[in-house]
């Protein structure tokens, strides 16, 4: 059992990074992730942390850094946020497509214009297709442990992707939570010392992210998802020895009363625990409701969602707007990942909570009540309302 810790959560991640013993750290600060990073600048200062921490200035020179500093063979972490992300962009891709085991935090934040500051899911679904293993998590302790997943699973050598953590910007990143320290020893023994595959030597040279002419080009993306679907028993297993190692257990898909249910929420990121609240109180009124986290984006857990769905009927939160879309992204990835499935659940998707802005336990009821109703009218009728939207008339 590893030490209880109560302190805020962007200061247990960056305690986390420093426990894996990176080597490299890029910093651009940007609210709501700049706690991460002063901490570990702290750290660094303080000959806590044997690393280089590099100050730069902009997001894209940070990841720029990480590449350098991962092509190299060192342990790189960055973390960002929102326009921070938008920024970065363009390297996102190339990290992927160089399979650079980088770890990246994303402290969930809405993207401009109008200018926020505030927590919702705009800047993860905008980067949804870069090629990065993603994963979602809900609350402090989940944050820290899958810090030090994701370097177990970024730097397998049948992997080598990097890897991009989702955490809600202030309702999980600012939030003071008890936090189960992992002891040096549990560190150690679940995760090795990073040997890269490949990396940048003067004596053995290599070529990295050279150009490639189009008869190349399709064979390069064909094989760099093939490496990102092949890496699910990677991330399967990591899961399982970190339940041996600490004794908590994740999944592709957290399920709560799914089992006995005939409605699923389906949620990503800190709503789910409001979310199971309102299920508690929805099912002490006798209603077959349950819930669903859906924490890996990317790869997609086809097999394990089309398995807890089936027979159900699907209320889905999403938490940022495809424009001109059928919904929200959540619910048009679900859309398809349920095509051709015989009897496909219907869904009915609430985008709400846009730039922080509360969704309670009476909402989640509410929505549940108003999904209930269409479903009863008809099993077929699917559609999306910008749930708590005033009239714009």
């Amino acid at each position: 059992m590893g030490t209880r810790r109560g302190l805020e959560v962007s200061i247990a991640a960056a305690e986390a990074v420093a426990m894996a013993d990176v080597d490299v750290v890029a910093a651009y600060p940007i609210t709501p992730q700049t706690h991460i990073v002063e901490h570990l600048a702290e750290l660094v200062n303080n000959g806590e942390l044997d690393a280089e921490f590099i100050p730069v200035e902009s997001e894209h020179s940070a990841l720029s850094v990480c590449i350098g500093a991962s092509a190299a063979g060192a342990r790189t972490f960055t973390c960002t946020s929102a326009q921070g992300l938008a920024l970065m962009n363009e390297i996102v891709y190339i990290a992927s497509s160089m399979r650079l085991p980088i770890v990246m935090i994303l402290a969930n934040r809405s993207l401009s214009a109008p200018l926020s500051i505030w927590n919702d899911h705009t800047d993860a679904m905008s980067v949804r297709d870069t090629g990065w293993i993603q994963v979602f998590t809900q609350n402090g302790q989940e944050v820290f442990d899958h810090v030090f997943f994701a370097y177990r699973v970024a730097e397998d050598p049948k992997v080598s992707c990097p890897v991009m953590l989702h955490m809600d910007g202030f309702i999980v990143t600012h939030v003071i939570e008890p936090v189960e320290f992992w002891d040096k020893e549990q560190v150690k023994q679940y995760l090795p010392p990073f040997k890269p595959l490949f990396r940048l030597d003067p004596d053995v040279p290599v070529t990295m992210g050279a150009f490639a002419m189009p008869h190349l080009y399709t064979e390069a993306k064909v094989a760099q998802d093939i490496a990102l679907r092949d890496s699910m028993p990677v991330i399967l297993s990591a899961w399982d020895e970190m339940e041996k190692v600490v004794g908590r257990r994740y999944h592709p898909i957290e399920t709560y009363h799914t089992d006995d249910s005939e409605i699923l929420f389906v949620v990503q990121g800190s709503f789910a625990e409001t979310l199971q609240m309102a299920v508690d109180e929805l099912r002490a009124k006798g209603e077959a409701v349950g819930s669903m986290m859906l924490r890996l984006w990317r790869p997609f857990p086809f097999e394990e969602f089309r398995t807890h769905t089936k027979g159900k009927k699907l209320i889905v939160i999403d938490r940022a707007i495809s424009f001109g879309g059928q919904g929200g992204p959540l619910a048009i990835e679900l859309r398809s990942a349920l095509y051709g499935v015989d009897k496909a659940p219907p869904i009915m998707d609430y985008i709400c909570g846009l730039a922080s802005r509360d969704v309670t336990v009476e909402d989640f009821m509410k929505m549940y009540e108003m999904a209930k109703s269409r479903f009863f009218r008809s099993i077929t009728q699917e559609g999306f309302e910008f749930y708590g939207a005033r009239s714009l008339g």
